[in-house]
């Protein structure tokens, strides 16, 4: 089997999707919202599930206040965090087009439905069915990645790099854990950060608007050199996970980061 494609047995995988109807940003002990599906395994396995919610935290913890214009940058990006994939919508549709084209440069798509997507690492042949992890920005993270830094992309799309595992982690579908796994670490749904993460990187994002889709890119080349350097299986992926947001924490917080461009792990990236 190659690092791309396959079948999977029987059994199945568990996912994590955020729920942002409904939300109640208004108070500071706002717990996140998560809801666990089941669904086939593809080629997935039965080890990718998204770390990022578990073990729970509903204590009260501090809120940072904002400045006018963090909050206003807050706002912004939490308003993409609620947009939901809609494959009506022809700005996402002509998004998921885009990012065949960025991946798969000269090769024609036939379809957005189609078993094609199985190459980049989706489960199955519509990926909007993954989008609901981590909703449309899942999808903006992934195309910013591919036209901000190509090589590093397609990179980590062929596995091009270290001494890959037999079963390797699906691309594409680890790109919406990682987007999931950011929204949890800065503490992105709650009406102000109630940790020094999340308040650190607001700084970051009043600066640059971009600011999470940067963090995105330098997370999931972060997250594969944790792979490499723990020579993990598809099964391990939840340990790496854990190790790549423990790693970014700590460069997040180190007191002679000015800019995202400053943090250690952003000289992994290559455009």
């Amino acid at each position: 089997m190659d690092d791309r494609g396959g079948g999977g047995g029987g059994g199945s995988f568990v996912a994590v999707r955020r729920i942002p109807q409904g939300l109640d940003r208004g108070g500071a002990c706002h717990s996140t919202s998560a809801e666990v599906v089941a669904g086939s395994t593809a080629w997935l396995g039965k080890g990718l599930s998204c770390v990022c919610a578990q073990g729970g935290e509903n204590d009260a913890r501090p809120s940072f206040d904002l400045t006018t214009a963090q909050e206003e940058c807050l706002e912004r990006l939490q308003n993409r965090l609620d947009a939901a994939y809609d494959s009506s919508i022809p700005v996402h549709q002509e998004a998921l087009r885009a990012l065949w084209t960025a991946a798969f440069p000269g090769q024609e798509l036939h379809g957005l439905i189609s078993d094609q997507w199985k190459e980049m690492g989706w489960q199955g042949k519509d990926p909007s069915t993954d989008f609901r992890g981590g909703g449309f920005i899942s999808l903006e993270n992934l195309l910013y990645f591919a036209r901000n830094f190509p090589k590093s992309f397609q990179s980590l799309l062929w596995k091009q790099e270290g001494d890959r595992a037999l079963w390797e982690y699906p691309f594409a579908v680890a790109g919406v854990n990682i987007t999931f796994m950011l929204i949890q670490i800065l503490d992105l749904e709650a009406v102000k950060p109630r940790t020094l993460v999340g308040a650190t990187f607001l700084k970051f994002l009043a600066v640059n608007e971009s600011a999470f889709d940067l963090l995105y890119c330098i997370a999931f080349k972060l997250m594969d050199q944790q792979w490499l350097a723990m020579r993990a299986s598809y099964m391990d992926f939840n340990a790496v996970m854990k190790a790549t947001r423990r790693e970014l924490e700590r460069e997040l917080l180190q007191e002679d980061i000015k800019r995202l461009e400053d943090l250690p792990s952003y000289c992994l990236l290559s455009q």
